[in-house]
């Protein structure tokens, strides 16, 4: 049986470092990991079910391999992750060309699934779990570029807001042990990896389910490990940043001054249709309490238009609500209804022209508000992690998430730079200092 698998991603940093540890167990088993579909023996699609066009985008691709397995007939074709849990067997009668259905907590059973598929027989494991963490699996390095590991700490969610199916797809909530999070962490860093991004549904919610460790705890112990340049939260709640998490952002440099905080709606009647469980005065309240502490933190967050019942008043408070917390940006999604989530029973879905014309207000705003922020940056100096040539210039991110370039011939590429900030015409320019 061949033995050379590739693999596409889709969707969230979850999802990425999922890819990796379905790497890391299929390379333990003997597999090899090819960058070239076409010397694939397998090819592994990844997937995201949050959103419809996700799903079709997929679908489309699953597809095009169509090509390939006119070239290799023996070839197999996997659908992981959520919307192979979502669909299961169905996914065997819609897209001809799958041969194999693998669920977020099965990845372990894919060799398994992989023999099974090679005898012509039908591999499917779609079964969730209530303690699969993954917890002894230390990712591989698909991107051998990439200076920058993902770290899953916890899996599933609790919330069950209205309009997701990720408690469906992924299950409940179940953190890491700590011995097993710190451990990867240094493995990764000891790998070459500068930087650390902590993954995960619901990611400030680890520790709930531990006894004697939270997040915190967590941050404090991860700003510990040697040879770490740099850690980013991908994803927190406000309601869990907690003044001790504040004042460790502040008084640490390996950790970021940039924060995700998903706000999905700026309008209270909104909010609680979505059983998003805050107002939007907690909210603002919260962000005006770290921007007391940490003036210079970027905020950025994801906003849902068109969500049921949105009545263009509700939006209206969204789209001042977001001018009032002032973003560095925004990330924005039309609602898309899930089958079997509360949301897609609802009455008074907003239809596609309404979703896609708010959804593009959105948009504008937050091209404005990113670049009012990235003015202000001009004279003053940041923290640079390089990632990248680009001719003449190395490029990477500040802490606050901005991209910046440098024109020079100096490798510091891996390495975390002081640049004073010259100029800005779509990125960021300056010069070491």
């Amino acid at each position: 049986m061949g033995k050379k698998f590739y693999i596409e991603t889709y969707g969230c940093q979850m999802n990425v470092a999922d890819s990796e540890v379905v790497a890391a167990i299929l390379t333990a088993k003997g597999f090899e990991h090819v960058k070239d579909k076409n010397r694939a023996d397998i090819i592994l699609v990844n997937t995201c079910s949050v959103r419809e066009n996700a799903e079709q985008r997929v679908r489309g691709r699953v597809q095009g391999f169509s090509e390939i397995r006119k070239q290799n007939p023996r070839l197999l074709i996997g659908v992981m992750g959520c919307m192979a849990e979502r669909l299961g067997e169905k996914l065997f009668e819609q897209e001809k060309n799958v041969n194999i259905v693998v669920g977020p907590d099965a990845y372990m059973d894919l060799p398994l699934l992989i023999e099974k598929a090679n005898r012509g027989e039908k591999a499917i494991n779609i079964q969730l779990s209530e303690t699969e963490t993954y917890k002894d699996i230390c990712p591989s390095r698909i991107d051998e570029t990439s200076i920058s590991g993902f770290v899953s700490i916890m899996r599933g969610c609790n919330n069950f807001c209205t309009y997701c199916i990720i408690p469906y797809a992924r299950g409940r909530l179940r953190s890491r042990q700590k011995e097993s999070v710190l451990n990867q962490a240094q493995r990764l860093v000891d790998n070459g990896y500068v930087e650390i991004v902590l993954t995960g549904i619901h990611t400030a919610g680890y520790g709930e389910d531990l006894d004697d460790y939270s997040f915190y705890e967590l941050l404090v112990d991860l700003v510990k490990i040697k040879g770490l340049k740099r850690l980013r939260i991908s994803s927190i709640e406000t309601s869990q940043i907690s003044d001790e998490i504040i004042d460790l952002i502040g008084s640490n440099e390996i950790i970021v001054d940039h924060l995700h905080v998903p706000l999905q709606a700026g309008s209270d009647a909104t909010l609680k249709r979505m059983n998003r469980k805050y107002t939007t005065a907690e909210y603002l309240e919260k962000i005006n309490k770290i921007r007391s502490y940490l003036p210079n933190i970027a905020f950025t967050t994801d906003v849902i238009v068109g969500f049921p019942g949105e009545t263009d008043e509700e939006f209206e408070e969204t789209y001042n609500f977001i001018k009032q917390v002032n973003y560095s940006e925004l990330h924005v999604f039309p609602y898309s209804p899930r089958k079997n989530t509360p949301a897609a029973k609802m009455k008074d879905q907003v239809n596609d022209q309404i979703k896609h014309e708010r959804a593009n207000r959105l948009l504008q705003l937050s091209k404005e508000l990113n670049h009012e922020f990235a003015l202000k940056q001009i004279g003053k100096t940041l923290k640079v992690l390089f990632e990248k040539r680009d001719g003449e210039y190395l490029i990477g991110h500040a802490g606050d998430y901005l991209k910046v370039k440098v024109k020079t011939a100096d490798n510091l590429i891996g390495e975390i730079v002081t640049i004073k900030i010259d100029k800005y015409d779509e990125i960021l320019e300056g010069r070491v200092v």
